[in-house]
């Protein structure tokens, strides 16, 4: 029973259906209700980058906005410089599992060969965490899922091993199965 109207903020019904649980959130009065890790972790998180070209800065890479056309302003851009990186910091610690990046329509090339990194170490800019996938390569405009066993990370990197290249993302997007 509901008693006030604090109580009635958030609401979880949830109920069984043909044997499939489904858990409703609903919204009363003010206020939102979120699962904890069930969406894109890196939306609108604290994220940072080497460099950054022009005013392509690290945030257009976790602004929730889609579009490949990095002529609109959606994505992200370092200089050209050795080992360009990108990473978010999720907060607090996750059982990470999958990254899904899209890259750009025009600059496809500007993401192939890069390397995601979880952890929670910071030395040498996260650069130094576990490797959770390899990305070969991006196909023009394409959004591409990366799955792997869990990682526990609080950061997640996206770093371009080269002598000399730009890392250009249009969207990051982080997923986990539990808290830790």
């Amino acid at each position: 029973m509901i008693s006030s109207y604090a109580d009635m903020r958030c609401v979880v019904m949830s109920y069984i259906r043909m044997d499939m649980r489904v858990v409703l959130f609903l919204t009363l009065l003010t206020g939102m209700c979120v699962a904890d890790s069930t969406g894109n972790l890196a939306l609108r998180a604290t994220v940072v980058q080497s460099s950054t070209y022009s005013t392509d800065v690290a945030q257009r890479a976790v602004d929730g906005n889609m579009d490949s056309n990095y002529n609109l302003g959606s994505c992200t851009c370092t200089n050209a410089e050795k080992k360009p990186w990108w990473r978010v910091d999720l907060g607090k610690v996750y059982r990470v599992t999958r990254v899904r990046i899209t890259g750009s329509v025009e600059y496809s090339v500007y993401i192939n060969g890069a390397q995601i990194r979880i952890g929670n170490s910071l030395e040498n800019n996260g650069n130094n965490n576990e490797v959770a996938a390899n990305v070969g390569s991006i196909p023009a405009g394409v959004t591409t899922m990366f799955e792997f066993k869990p990682i526990n990370g609080r950061y997640v990197n996206i770093l371009l091993p080269s002598d000399s290249a730009y890392l250009i993302l249009c969207e990051v997007e982080v997923f986990a199965d539990k808290v830790e």
